[in-house]
């Protein structure tokens, strides 16, 4: 699934377009996101315990974007949900699970 991750235009500009939502947000591109995805100490939520419907939740980083990425997928036919510049907890996670 990780390397079938693919964006549809709509959710590729939500993405692209974060940081007019939301002041300070980092806008993502598509292609960070499939960075993030293969990223071989990416950690992967599936499914991601705060998901509603069931959706993957991944961590992981873009060497592109410069910094680790949360990226939110559908796993019923591998098609990015949102992303955002990750934080707090997952950030931390990351970052240890990295080290260790």
């Amino acid at each position: 699934m990780l390397d079938e991750l693919w964006w549809d235009d709509e959710d590729a500009t939500h993405i692209r377009t974060r940081s007019a939502r939301y002041p300070g947000a980092t806008d993502i591109e598509p292609a960070w996101t499939l960075e993030a995805a293969t990223d071989p100490h990416c950690i992967v939520r599936n499914p991601d315990p705060r998901s509603h419907v069931g959706y993957t939740r991944i961590i992981g980083y873009s060497a592109s974007a410069g910094c680790v990425l949360t990226v939110i997928v559908d796993p019923e036919d591998s098609s990015g949900v949102t992303a955002w510049k990750t934080r707090g907890a997952d950030l931390r996670e990351y970052i240890e699970g990295k080290e260790a």
